[in-house]
């Protein structure tokens, strides 16, 4: 009931900014669209933008897995023990970060939204809500600038509903993607406009020729001359045969018209090839590789065990990172000052591991029967009840002991 009674007094704050805000700004959005409509032009001739560019099935694809799969990963907060070990703590910050963000928003919904903005434009941001100097919550922001104050902190403009307004920098959560040693991260949309302006070429190009019912182009021949009227006549008789549902529809010439079909097909012209091509190109400016969103390179094959060492550098060398710039970031600029070093948000990496029943039964045993864990601990890996008692207690198989105490009781 709190936070609900927060959140609607920070709206109408909110508001009141957006009618008082400072005029001259450019209106960065669509209507309701949340993703900057402004982009770069490309040398394709196709301005590449978060929109635009989220229309590539690759992009999209790339950007869902894996923003869904940070999203779906299990976090806690914890804290260090003196002993060196950690326990899991359940102040209200945790139910901000892990649960409840804010009014509206899932904690899955929230970290998914946020992998997606890194992804996409290298920066993602959300408003601190406080009540008094108490952290309530977390707001997603789009269409933000930021500006370097004197002081050499930032300051972020923020552009919504056509208003703009400015908000100091302990009052955004500001997590930095690729390249953000001068405090900005790099956009994968600006650096890859080339790369996205030829995939939405290609998109287009293809997009045509089915137009065209795939019929290459050909040319209408005829002895005698055509008036202007006569031309307009065939460009209109020509425009009822255009698009795929005409296809096989037969064309009648007269006057001593004649078709001259030309020989050239989507495989001379490489469009298929170079739709594919794109695919790859696409998913190495995300870090993503082809098999994760279902295309399988020539000759590559959907099984086996090439496929999970494909998976585990994916999860190594995409996944982990931004996992760490998270959990870094919320260090730095979530948990109170007093608390650091000691609280600490951390997602569950094993969550990402899955494997075969026998590969799992396999690894369980050995790390039971090893003494890592307990028959307990490995219960919970199978999402199955706790036995308590002497199922809770790390346990060690003995490969070897002395002859004189075999069948004795051990003391």
């Amino acid at each position: 009931m709190l936070r609900r009674m927060v959140n609607k007094a920070v709206g109408r704050l909110v508001r009141n900014a957006l009618a008082d805000g400072e005029s001259g700004w450019v209106n960065l959005t669509a209507g309701e669209n949340p993703w900057p409509i402004a982009g770069h032009a490309s040398k394709a001739g196709k301005t590449v933008s978060a929109t635009s560019t989220l229309s590539i099935s690759a992009a999209w694809a790339c950007v869902t897995r894996n923003a869904q799969l940070i999203g779906s990963l299990p976090v806690a907060l914890y804290e260090r023990q003196s002993n060196g070990s950690r326990a899991r703590i359940e102040p209200e910050l945790a139910e901000i970060l892990t649960h409840s963000p804010n009014a509206e928003l899932t904690g899955m919904e929230f970290w998914e939204a946020k992998a997606a903005h890194i992804l996409l434009q290298g920066n993602s941001y959300a408003e601190k809500l406080f009540v008094g100097r108490r952290l309530v919550g977390l707001r997603p922001l789009f269409n933000v600038t930021p500006k370097r104050r004197a002081d050499g902190r930032f300051e972020y403009r923020v552009t919504e509903n056509g208003k703009s307004y400015t908000l100091p920098p302990d009052k955004v959560f500001h997590v930095r993607g690729f390249g953000g040693g001068d405090g900005i991260g790099m956009s994968a949309i600006k650096f890859g406009v080339q790369s996205f302006g030829s995939a939405l070429a290609a998109d287009e190009t293809a997009g045509r020729v089915f137009q065209n019912s795939m019929m290459p182009s050909g040319v209408l021949s005829s002895e005698q001359s055509l008036n202007q009227e006569q031309r307009t006549q065939l460009q209109s008789l020509l425009a009822s045969y255009v698009s795929s549902d005409k296809a096989g529809k037969i064309l009648t010439l007269e006057a001593g018209l004649k078709f001259a079909q030309l020989q050239m097909s989507p495989e001379d012209a490489q469009l298929l090839e170079t739709r594919r091509f794109q695919v790859e190109d696409v998913c190495r400016w995300f870090g993503t590789p082809p098999m994760v969103i279902g295309h399988a390179a020539q000759g590559q094959t959907m099984w086996g065990t090439g496929v999970e060492a494909i998976m585990l550098a994916w999860l190594t060398l995409g996944i982990n990172p931004m996992l760490r710039r998270i959990e870094a970031r919320v260090q730095k600029d979530l948990i109170p000052p007093e608390k650091r070093g000691k609280w600490f948000l951390e997602f569950n990496r094993e969550a990402m591991l899955q494997m075969d029943s026998k590969a799992k039964a396999e690894f369980l045993s050995k790390m039971v029967s090893g003494g890592i864990m307990s028959g307990d601990e490995g219960r919970d890996k199978l999402n199955l009840p706790r036995r308590g008692g002497a199922a809770d207690e790390l346990r060690a198989q003995v490969a070897t002991a002395p002859i004189d105490t075999l069948g004795k009781e051990s003391q």
